[in-house]
């Protein structure tokens, strides 16, 4: 298991981002979070094993059917071991 933080950048909020990270994480077992940023960015907390995390970065380049991913930033971080992937509505 490895821990990501992932910031996508692009057109990304409004284009039910959010809802599609949800759903591709809840099929690959990602569990973390993700969440808007104020500056239009999202951003994900995601924890896997390499290949689901893989698959799951490869869907973040894409995006949601009409987000427009301009560029994916990511930084290994401290396993937090969340239990299941949340949208969360404020920052936290």
């Amino acid at each position: 298991m490895k821990h990501l933080d992932i910031v996508v950048k692009g057109k990304v909020q409004g284009v039910s981002f959010r809802a599609g990270a949800k759903a591709v994480a809840n099929q690959l077992g990602v569990r973390g979070f993700v969440k808007n940023e104020p500056n239009g960015d999202v951003f994900i907390a995601a924890e896997a094993d390499d290949l689901m995390m893989d698959l799951f970065l490869e869907w973040c380049h894409e995006g949601a059917e009409h987000a427009v991913v301009t560029g994916v930033e990511t930084h290994e971080g401290e396993l937090k071991n969340y239990r299941n992937f949340e949208i969360v509505k404020k920052s936290l």
